[in-house]
């Protein structure tokens, strides 16, 4: 006899919009709700609305899954613990995204970014499933790593942010980037806003001829050289709106890493089975809002403690 699976809440916090769901995996949806990400104050206290009905109604979640956009202080103890920080999106910067949605629910709920959550959602129902080392890529709104290493999320000091990590330029691009702390990081190069401000058109509005796209793929090889080197995953995933609008860069992207590389790994991955290395998501833009779900049933599974 099958064992029911416990019914849970997450709750993906986005750039552009929120994604609340309630389920049990992604076979087993019982309610999704959309907010648009205005300020904080206005969308955090929408999102908890929908919490609080669900809380109320005769199927209520078990756990929650909170999934957000950061960079978030994910230090247990730490006084800001599940804000977020240091960020330029306006009216967001210290807000406590874990307390306004979670204090007081008495259920088990956990808090990771979105790009991490989507990740653990690839691992267990996606293209990753099966490993215990890989690496999911973002590249929208920003651009965002989610980074397993035996089979947990990497966290230091804080969690990662290899979408500002410095690179390797094309030769001849002297285009000086557009991220406000880094300028040309690979999310000031290769991001929506990015290529947006560089061309004047949005990705999806951008001619698939464009030249600013080998500038992209060159820009985003740079940073899976840095990823194959630093934890050598055994599969790269490569999502998000940019990819979801050209994803023949999936191609181009592979030739510049093997370029890059210049045959210093002899890894079977690298050569014959690139196309099985370097992959998009399985779970499309899904992966996002399952992730938090399946956050929301890591915590009740590990019992943890309600906020």
């Amino acid at each position: 006899m099958a064992v029911a699976r416990p019914v849970v809440a997450g709750v993906e916090l986005g750039g552009s919009k929120c994604v609340c769901i309630l389920g049990t995996a992604p076979d087993d949806i019982r309610a999704e709700v959309r907010v648009p990400t205005t300020d904080s104050e206005s969308t955090l206290a929408q999102i908890a609305a929908v919490l609080d009905s669900w809380q109320g109604s005769n199927d209520p979640p078990e756990a929650i899954g909170i999934a957000s956009f950061g960079p978030l202080d994910l230090r247990a103890g730490s006084l800001t613990f599940g804000r977020v920080v240091a960020t330029v999106k306006p009216g967001w910067d210290g807000a406590d995204v874990l307390a306004r949605l979670a204090a007081g629910r008495g259920v088990p709920v956990d808090i990771n970014t979105d790009v991490n959550a989507a990740a653990l959602a690839e691992g267990r129902w996606g293209r990753a499933r099966g490993l215990d080392d890989f690496a999911y890529v973002t590249v929208g709104t920003g651009v965002g790593v989610g980074l397993i290493v035996a089979g947990q999320t990497v966290f230091g000091c804080g969690h990662t942010e290899l979408g500002h990590v410095r690179i390797a330029r094309r030769a001849g691009d002297i285009w000086p980037g557009n991220c406000p702390y880094h300028g040309d990081c690979v999310e000031g190069l290769a991001s929506g806003p990015a290529i947006a401000a560089r061309s004047g058109l949005a990705p999806n509005a951008l001619p698939a001829d464009s030249p600013i796209w080998d500038l992209v793929a060159h820009a985003l090889a740079q940073l899976v050289h840095t990823l194959v080197l630093a934890t050598a995953p055994r599969r790269i995933l490569i999502g998000g709106g940019v990819i979801e609008a050209r994803p023949e860069l999936i191609s181009r992207l592979r030739e510049y890493l093997v370029e890059s590389i210049n045959g210093y790994l002899r890894i079977e991955e690298l050569a014959e089975g690139i196309e099985q290395y370097i992959v998009l998501p399985g779970l499309g833009a899904r992966a996002g809002p399952l992730g938090a779900l399946a956050l929301a049933t890591d915590a009740r599974g590990a019992g943890a403690a309600s906020i």
